[in-house]
């Protein structure tokens, strides 16, 4: 009895191992089978006469015109309009191709075409590991999805996350936009792309460039890190990230932001800046500072916050908020500024102050005019309760003149006359032109209008016309008090010396923390140690896989250069090889 349960017991387990085995054996219904042991020994040749060669083996359907099947090596060769199906997420089409039951390993060369749910991919040699769910190609592949076309030398498509990682003269392209990089991983579901390496991203009216970056090739956004910059027409912006939206054609960039505006000789810089392509509009603040060049000087102006507006034939600047000037012969402060580089006009609006050599200007608005041709000053002029003051020679006051408006006209960017009109008052520090300059006296005069001439940065000569009337008083009788004049401000320690002046009480700003974009997920070689034996070890007759290299392509490496001229002409080979091999292999049935 027990001698029977253990003959039962073996049986049973014997039955099973036999079920098992036969269940990764591959199935295949054919028209015609026939057997050739000089060509193809241990394999039985399979053909088509009405209908395809079917194939079938855990979850993977082939079908074909003709097949070279070896059965104990669950091994099969298919030739011509070969169809491979795996469940309802892969479906691939080729002239040639083999699968391996063994090792779960499929090759296809020749026009393959593999289709997903969401994407297509072409190219010339495929290979697929159902094990691990990846496909890889390395002679060039193009991927097709609903918006974009996607082509690369170096590709493989991860199919339980839906993503490609794509390598070397990667592109994309779609009606908005052409992606170009070095590196990209593109995930199917949701259209995201990320950048790694030299990428840009180029639309109709703009250039995007960055090493490393995001772009959605749905919603055509995107996110620029590491030597990020912009190209719109004549204007580049740069900046330590730049986001992107190609619908609406609007950039914004933070931290170390420079704007070129090479129609106008201009540079702006800050730490956040917005582009608004379609109103030709750039916003910046955080530090921000306009440098035009002009006749070989830079005009620097600060304010908390700069607005260029306008095509670049029409560029008109605004700043807000505590402006500041400087230039190497002038320097200026108000509570905003319009500059309009196409007539040359600089308007400066709330409390206003112009330094020129050692003059002081004042008034409720201040227009500064330059010539357009020459980029030279070329006159100003102080609206409204204009007041110009200037320290005495020895420093014992300040020489001051008071009107409702008042004209300059510069030579070279030199200060050389002045016109002061309307109920004119004035107060003169008057010395000897020679020796120890001994003070003569204080003048103090009323007129309609004056006019003042100035050499050398100093006033020279003083013209008062109609209605004057004045009184040279000596020092001693003239009160401390009486020594200016009504609405006299002097703001010397205010005075902008040099570029950095124009930061002075300012604290840095506090830069916002970049988020950064982690570099690829470090995968093992699509033909790693483990994958490379087990293809090995499982080998079969014929097999054109092993006759591969079984080693991943050179990858371009992040932000470094490769030539990729090697790799299409190893592809050109590889194609005209395995034409040959589809032209042996091949059997005619006929005969």
């Amino acid at each position: 009895m027990k001698n029977k349960f253990f003959y039962i017991l073996f049986a049973f387990i014997f039955s099973v191992a036999s079920f098992a085995q036969e269940g990764k054996q591959i199935k295949v219904q054919s028209d015609r089978t026939i057997k050739d042991q000089n060509r193809f020994p241990g394999a039985t040749i399979l053909a088509k006469v009405d209908k395809q060669v079917y194939m079938q083996h855990e979850g993977i359907e082939i079908w074909c015109d003709q097949a070279i099947h070896y059965g104990e090596d669950k091994f099969v060769k298919a030739l011509g309009n070969v169809k491979m199906k795996q469940g309802d997420t892969i479906i691939m089409t080729s002239k040639y191709a083999e699968y391996n039951g063994n090792t779960k390993f499929a090759y296809a060369s020749d026009d393959v075409f593999m289709e997903t749910p969401s994407n297509t991919l072409r190219t010339d040699t495929l290979f697929f590991d159902r094990l691990r769910q990846q496909a890889y190609y390395r002679s060039g592949g193009t991927v097709r999805d609903s918006s974009n076309t996607l082509t690369s030398q170096i590709g493989r498509y991860f199919m339980d996350r839906k993503q490609y990682s794509f390598n070397t003269t990667v592109k994309i392209v779609n009606p908005e936009n052409t992606v170009d990089s070095d590196r990209l991983d593109y995930y199917t579901e949701n259209g995201h792309a990320y950048l790694y390496g030299p990428s840009t991203v180029k639309g109709k009216e703009s250039t995007l460039y960055c090493e490393r970056g995001f772009y959605d090739t749905k919603v055509k956004t995107g996110y620029a890190i590491k030597n990020a910059k912009i190209d719109y027409d004549k204007r580049t912006v740069f900046g330590d990230s730049i986001f992107y939206n190609s619908a609406n054609q609007f950039a914004s960039a933070t931290n170390n932001i420079r704007v070129l505006d090479t129609a106008n000789n201009s540079v702006i810089t800050g730490h956040y800046a917005e582009v608004f392509k379609e109103k030709d509009s750039v916003f910046i603040t955080k530090r921000a500072l306009a440098a035009t060049l002009q006749e070989k000087d830079s005009i620097f102006i600060h304010s908390d916050t700069l607005m260029v507006t306008g095509k670049p034939e029409r560029r008109i600047m605004n700043g807000f908020y505590d402006v500041r000037i400087y230039k190497s012969n002038m320097s200026g402060k108000s509570d905003s500024i319009n500059v309009d580089q196409t007539t040359g006009y600089t308007k400066m609006i709330g409390r206003p102050i112009i330094w020129s050599q050692r003059n002081q200007m004042t008034g409720d608005t201040i227009k500064i005019i330059s010539d357009t041709k020459t980029e030279k000053l070329d006159s100003l002029i102080v609206y409204q309760n204009a007041f110009l003051a200037q320290e005495d020679t020895l420093k014992a006051g300040y020489n001051q003149v008071k009107g409702q408006i008042l004209y300059g006209l510069f030579k070279d960017n030199e200060l050389y006359q002045v016109d002061i009109d309307k109920n004119t008052e004035t107060i003169f520090y008057q010395r000897e032109s020679e020796g120890e300059l001994k003070l003569i006296g204080i003048n103090k005069v009323l007129s309609s209008s004056i006019r003042l001439l100035l050499n050398n940065r100093e006033i020279e000569d003083v013209y008062y016309y109609q209605n004057v009337d004045g009184t040279l008083y000596r020092e001693i009788d003239l009160p401390e008090n009486a020594r200016e004049l009504s609405g006299f401000n002097w703001r010397g320690d205010e005075r902008i010396n040099s570029k950095s002046d124009l930061f002075r009480g300012e604290s840095p700003p506090e830069l916002t923390k970049i988020t950064g974009i982690p570099l690829p997920k470090d995968e093992a070689d699509f033909f790693d140690e483990e994958t490379v034996k087990r293809l090995e070890d499982n080998k079969s007759e014929g097999s054109r896989l092993l006759e591969q290299e079984l080693k991943d392509a050179e990858l371009k490496e992040t932000n470094e250069q490769l030539d990729s001229i090697p790799f299409k002409k190893k592809a050109k080979e590889d194609l005209n090889t395995e034409k040959k091999k589809n032209q042996k292999d091949s059997i005619n049935i006929e005969h």
